[in-house]
This record gives structure tokens, C-alpha cells and sequence, in this order.
């Protein structure tokens, strides 16, 4: 069992709203106070927590439309500075930090219509889908005298001083025959657009059902508990660079942000379409229920993606996941033997996607009725933090040492999650802001709390 932060005795308590936690300890816990039941007006329709799809728009037949428009815009990082990026928008919207989780079943024949507004020529390619056609003939690589310029066809670039050429647009079309979590990402000099921003992810749903990851009886998930974890990463110098309309030499990339969903720590435990993120929709907490061990219940379940250049090896503490899939293919022999596998840190490689389905049960069945068998240190030896409810027990809370403010309202657990690569929980070396989220473990039903 995990449990939660520290012990102490008990005292009086002081809870505080969100506005008075604002008041007490600054703006960056503005994000945090959004998840623990402040009211904070929402951005982007869709759930405060988990996927939020884009499903484009039905065609005839089996057909799913999605428009994407590539735009430039500016994203918040967690030691104060902006990054200038570009991305994928969805239909004519302004720009957002990554693109939109487009999500659509097995069977279905997808059309993505790329409209382009940048000032050089672009493209959308999508790593593990067969087939694809752009503009109706076979996708294939764009040649400028050399080497490939683009791996796919491209839309024409945006001139600002020719008004009458507006940009290009180019229509993908493709057979989504695999579920699976796959990226889309541009095709045309992917060293530097997918590092300034071109990508996003595609979900393709199994035909047994839109919980399950793939078409085992074993994939099964809770659809209220699916959760993204996109790894990317952030050279400022490279997008300072193109902001100004310079060269970068690319020999000279270095990350120095990395984060979770476009946004570092706390801004990625927030809400989906948080107010403060107006250019960040995606938050990356994870809400879940206790798993009932033999009560019928279903695992969460977690798609991880790597968008960076190097291994990323996310650490979810107190929780090992089931790797039931990568790339798009569940892990079965030819002859459909089950090969997942069991894993405490997901290592994901660049370019690489994870299904992992994860579940967290109370192993002890700890609580004031069992309590634990130690002894509680004194108030001076602890160190009371700001996710703790008073109680070591899940759904329990007690006072707290005067002066002491918690954001934790009904005795739930707060687990951390993030890299595994000190190094890049960093934002330009300040420690504790990157790829990092939480799994708040909710108190059982009945819970009136909050």
C-alpha cells in the first residue's frame, strides 16, 4: 500500500479555500487549488481530468473529418518565461499546446484536412497507419533536388507579402484498420517542426468497444479512468530562433524545459482547459477510484507517448502498470499468447507509444478501526505537506497544527508520478516543474465530502 506524506499529531485543523490559499502562498498554487474542488471556469468543454477527444465530424459513410490548421502561439512554463511555438489547431480555432486528441474507431476511414498558415511549407504524417493518401494519390516523400524535404506530401507556405496566397491545404486520408495510441506529427524537416510543436495524438478505439485498448477481453479498462501522458521537450534557444525568423543550428539543440501534456508542474495538475492556460487545454492528473479486488471492478488505464529525442522513464510511484500494448499493437504472440508484462517505470523511446492499464487498491486495508503499528513522531521532527488531510487514512481527515493550510478536502491520497531523469523535472534548471503529475486516489463511496 502507499500512503500519503507524513503523520502528526492531531491539532486544529484549518482548511482553506481556494481564494485564501491563493491569498497565503502565491499564484503557483493557483493551478493546484483546481483539482481539489475550487470552482475555476473551464477554457475547453470536456471532463476536468482525463482525455478530452476531438471526434471530427461524421462523413458518409464510415468517414471521420477532422480540419487542422496550423497556427503560432505562445505557451506559460513553469519558471515564469513563454516559449513560442507552433501547432496543430482544431478546425479554425486558435492556437493550443498539443494539437487535439483526435480519436476514432477501428473501421473508420479518416480524412484530416491540413490548412496551412505558416511561412514555409509543412505536412502531417502518421507514424503506423497504412496506406495513406494525400489528396487522394498514395502519400509519399517530397524530393528538392536531394535528400527527402518532406517524408509526405505538403501544403504550400503562407506568404505575408503576396496577399492572394493565403497558404495551402492538403487532405490525408487513411483506413484506421489498428486501434491503438499512435502521434500524428509533421512529415517536413521533423527535426525542427516537431520540435517547435507539429504534433498531437490519434486514438483509434478497438471494435469490441470504446473500453477496451484492444480487441482482447483483457484490455478491458475504465473509460472514466483514461489518462495521456505525452513526453515532450523544449531547446528555448531553437524556438527563440524561429520566433525572430533565424537559423538554428540544429547540431546545437538542447532541451532545457520538458513537459507532460504541454505543460510543466504544478500548471499540469490543473484542469483540462484551465482558465489561467488558455493555450494549454490538457492537464495530466489522474482521478481513479480504489480498485475493489474481486468486486467486479476494471483497471484505469494510461497512453503513453514520446514526442522528444531521448528515453523518458516515467516513474508512477506505488503503482506498477501492465503493459498491454506499443506502437499500436497489442503484446500477443502470433497465435494470440498473451506477452504483457508487468512494469514499475514505463521507459518510453522517442517516437514510441505505451497502453498500460494500472489500478490501485488499498493492499492493508488500513484505518482508525486497523491502525498502523507506529509511532508518530513529534510535530518538530515532521514536515507537513500541502496535500495532506491530517489522517494517514484514506477518507479520513483531523485537525491540523495551527497555521498549517492543506489543499486536501475529503481524506483522499496524492501519489506522484513523473520522470525518472532528475534531470528533466527541471524547467532551465529549476528543480521540481517538468513531466510531473499526481494520481489522487478518491475515498470510497459513499463520499459526501466533496
Amino acid at each position: 500500500m502507499t500512503r500519503r506524506g507524513v503523520m502528526h499529531r492531531r491539532a486544529r485543523r484549518q482548511t482553506v479555500s481556494a481564494p485564501a490559499c491563493l491569498a497565503a502562498i502565491g499564484v503557483v498554487f493557483a493551478v493546484i487549488a483546481s483539482f481539489t474542488g475550487a470552482t475555476v471556469a473551464s477554457a475547453a468543454p470536456g471532463p476536468k481530468v482525463g482525455i478530452v477527444c476531438t471526434d471530427g465530424v461524421d462523413g458518409p459513410g464510415n468517414n471521420k473529418i477532422f480540419d487542422l490548421t496550423t497556427q503560432t502561439g505562445y505557451i506559460s512554463l513553469p519558471d515564469g518565461n513563454t516559449a513560442f511555438m507552433w501547432g496543430y489547431s482544431s478546425g479554425h480555432d486558435d492556437f493550443q499546446h498539443p494539437g487535439p486528441v483526435l480519436c476514432v474507431n477501428e473501421g473508420d476511414t479518416v480524412t484530416v484536412i491540413l490548412h496551412n498558415t505558416l511561412p514555409e511549407t509543412t505536412s502531417i504524417a502518421f507514424p503506423g497507419q497504412s496506406d495513406v493518401l494525400a489528396d487522394g494519390v498514395p502519400a509519399e516523400p517530397e524530393f528538392d533536388g536531394g535528400p527527402a524535404s518532406s517524408l509526405t506530401n505538403t501544403a504550400a507556405a503562407d506568404d505575408p507579402q503576396t496577399p492572394a496566397n493565403e497558404g495551402g491545404t492538403i487532405s490525408y486520408t487513411f483506413d484506421a484498420d489498428q486501434p491503438g495510441t499512435f502521434l500524428y506529427q509533421s512529415g517536413t524537416d521533423p527535426e525542427m517542426q516537431v520540435r517547435m510543436g507539429l504534433f498531437g495524438a490519434l486514438i483509434v478505439r478497438p471494435a469490441m468497444g470504446a473500453d477496451y485498448a484492444y480487441n482482447r477481453s483483457d484490455s478491458r479498462f475504465n473509460a472514466a479512468e483514461e489518462f495521456m501522458v505525452m513526453l515532450s521537450e523544449i531547446d528555448p534557444y531553437q524556438h527563440s530562433a524561429v520566433e525572430r525568423g533565424k537559423t538554428f543550428n540544429m547540431n546545437r539543440y538542447h532541451p532545457r524545459y520538458w513537459l507532460i501534456n504541454g505543460r510543466g508542474f504544478p500548471d499540469s495538475i490543473a484542469d483540462n482547459g484551465a482558465s489561467w492556460l488558455p493555450t494549454q487545454p490538457y492537464g495530466a492528473l489522474a482521478d481513479v477510484q480504489p480498485f475493489e479486488v474481486g468486486g467486479g471492478d476494471v483497471p484505469g488505464m494510461a497512453r503513453y507517448l514520446n514526442v522528444g529525442t531521448e528515453d523518458y522513464p516515467f516513474h508512477p510511484h506505488g503503482n506498477n502498470g501492465l503493459v498491454i500494448g506499443r506502437d499500436g499493437h497489442a503484446l500477443e504472440s502470433d497465435t494470440g499468447e498473451d506477452l504483457s508484462f508487468e512494469k514499475f517505470a514505463i521507459n518510453i523511446g522517442p517516437g514510441q507509444t505505451w497502453d498500460v492499464i494500472f489500478k490501485w487498491y488499498d493492499a492493508e486495508g488500513y484505518s482508525p478501526t486497523n491502525p498502523l503499528n507506529v509511532t508518530v513522531p513529534g510535530l518538530a521532527n515532521q514536515e507537513i505537506g500541502m496535500f495532506y488531510s491530517g489522517s494517514p487514512y484514506l477518507g479520513a481527515t483531523e485537525e491540523l497544527p495551527p497555521g498549517i493550510q492543506t489543499l486536501n478536502q475529503c481524506g483522499e491520497y496524492y501519489i506522484i508520478s513523473h520522470n525518472h531523469a532528475l534531470h528533466q523535472i527541471t524547467s532551465w534548471g529549476a528543480n521540481m516543474t517538468g513531466p510531473i503529475t499526481y494520481m489522487k486516489i478518491e475515498p470510497p463511496a459513499p463520499n459526501t465530502c466533496g
